[in-house]
């Protein structure tokens, strides 16, 4: 068994991986072992890896099963103690790897970290996806320490601690092997996008802690398989998130929770269309269509994980986050009270 292994899944990503796996290999060396799992590229990124980083274990998938099918196919021939999902457009830094790895040695209630994570664009900015570490309102719409809904903060140091999370970003997640596999890892019903927050909850719900550490940082292109204006996005988006709701959150709050969405949704539906964006709004009335004809399915996986109550879920925003942004105009992640946490 090896102590830790970078995985990247690849699907035809011959730019990104000739852009950051410098960066990777430079300083992941004696640190950990790096593999990349390819998702059936028909480009010649494989070639590319194997003159110039021979090095890297490849390994193929028949098929491109989308982000969770893909990693979990991968990941079960990979024997290590613990296992960072690190996207292909990701550049790494110096010591990335050890505080992260210390502090999960040091506290075995610890299931998964996430580093920092800015834009590669703008270096001075987190980036959208993970940032300094995710949450969820009342409601169970995410944010995060350094980006609300499309507001994304300056780093100045505001975030500079390691603290307890909700939920840690697939972008660069660090987590325990053994129960990734005993959780049966991503779940492959999402295909992309919020299976991360799914398996950090499903491992809050067995009682372990998700954290974000200030001690290592990375930097991210973001939206390198769907960007942020592409309609497959959010249609993924509000249907995965829905499904996160009906696997995890307890069961006496399931069904209202349901209903506000439907209504919070259809908002937010509304938004778009009179925003002039009528393909998004479509995408969210996809989405619910898509979620309801899954309905059982993802209701007969609550069997797996037992929710635990509302009250001992350590984390979570008591407010709404949408009346913090929208009415109250609180765009950082600062400005909101940190006594509406229950930690």
């Amino acid at each position: 068994m090896i102590k830790t292994a970078v995985v990247i899944l690849n699907w035809n990503g011959r730019n990104f991986l000739e852009k950051f796996l410098p960066s990777v290999t430079r300083y992941s060396k004696g640190d950990a072992s790096i593999f990349i799992i390819d998702n059936a590229s028909s480009d010649d990124s494989i070639s590319f890896v194997k003159t110039h980083y021979p090095e890297i274990t490849i390994l193929k998938n028949a098929h491109n099963g989308g982000f969770s099918k893909g990693y979990n196919e991968g990941l079960k021939k990979i024997d290590a103690q613990y296992f960072v999902l690190l996207n292909s457009d990701v550049e790494v830094t110096e010591n990335w790897i050890a505080p992260i790895v210390q502090l999960l040695d040091e506290q075995p209630e610890i299931a998964a970290c996430q580093p920092k994570i800015k834009s590669f664009h703008q270096k001075n900015q987190f980036e959208y996806a993970g940032a300094a570490g995710g949450f969820l309102d009342k409601h169970y719409y995410p944010f995060c320490r350094g980006r609300i809904f499309d507001s994304v903060e300056e780093d100045n140091g505001q975030y500079d601690n390691t603290r307890e999370v909700f939920w840690a970003s697939g972008a660069c997640l660090f987590v325990r092997a053994d129960l990734y596999s005993k959780l049966g890892g991503l779940d492959e019903d999402f295909f992309a996008h919020m299976e991360e927050i799914d398996l950090c909850w499903r491992l809050k719900n067995t009682g372990y802690k998700i954290m974000a550490s200030h001690l290592s940082t990375v930097y991210h292109v973001g939206g390198g398989t769907l960007s942020k204006i592409n309609p497959r996005k959010t249609f993924l988006n509000f249907r995965n998130n829905l499904f996160i709701i009906t696997k995890n959150c307890e069961r006496k709050k399931l069904f209202p929770m349901l209903f506000k969405r439907m209504v919070l949704d259809g908002i937010a539906a509304g938004k778009f269309l009179f925003s002039g964006s009528p393909s998004h709004a479509f995408a969210v009335l996809r989405a619910h269509f898509s979620f309801y004809a899954q309905f059982n399915g993802m209701y007969k996986k609550r069997k797996l994980v037992t929710p635990i109550p509302y009250t001992s879920t350590s984390t979570q925003y008591k407010k709404s986050i949408i009346w913090d942004y929208y009415v109250r105009q609180h765009k950082h992640f600062s400005e909101i009270d940190s006594r509406n946490f229950l930690i």
